[in-house]
């Protein structure tokens, strides 16, 4: 059994993977954390160094720029991880870690059909219903398209 965990560093992401780390002990699960690293965070980036060109003359490229923005995220995530693995007790769980970059619920959706997964075991920040209108959630639609069952904690879980 595979036990799929996204994980953004929100406290409602740290209790889905304290709420994880439980079921996969208590019924012999497999768990593969991911971080998901979000592109149209450096491509607006991009955009504003494409301007600053235009007004200090500068010979920077952007698409240089994005590239190494880009790595720059992705080892961060990949520490990230690296120090939930090591504040965390792990021992007895069969663990792996993967930093891929995209839109996050594309990416989670993706993963968990490519690997059928048994379950997935996400955080829920508790939006608003306007704000989730205007903007979505990730939770959201994880939970209406995911070949498999998700369980969302909530951010204030005791």
């Amino acid at each position: 059994m595979k036990l799929l965990v996204p994980i953004d560093g929100s406290r409602a992401s740290m209790n889905a993977l304290k709420k994880a780390m439980e079921i996969a002990r208590k019924y012999d699960f497999a768990m593969k954390l991911v971080t998901v690293v979000e592109e149209n965070h450096v491509t607006s980036y991009g955009r504003n160094q494409n301007f600053w060109h235009q007004v200090d003359g500068s010979i920077i490229s952007a698409g240089g720029v994005e590239m190494e923005i880009m790595s720059q995220l992705e080892e961060r995530a990949a520490e990230m991880l690296d120090t939930i693995v090591a504040e965390f007790d792990f021992s007895g769980i069969d663990l792996e870690k993967l930093v891929v970059t995209g839109e996050p619920s594309i990416e989670i959706l993706e993963i968990a059909r490519e690997e059928a997964f048994d379950l997935i075991v996400m955080g829920n920040r508790g939006m608003s219903k306007i704000k989730r209108f205007f903007t979505g959630s990730v939770t959201q639609r994880v939970i209406s398209e995911a070949p498999c069952p998700v369980l969302s904690i909530h951010e204030d879980l005791k």
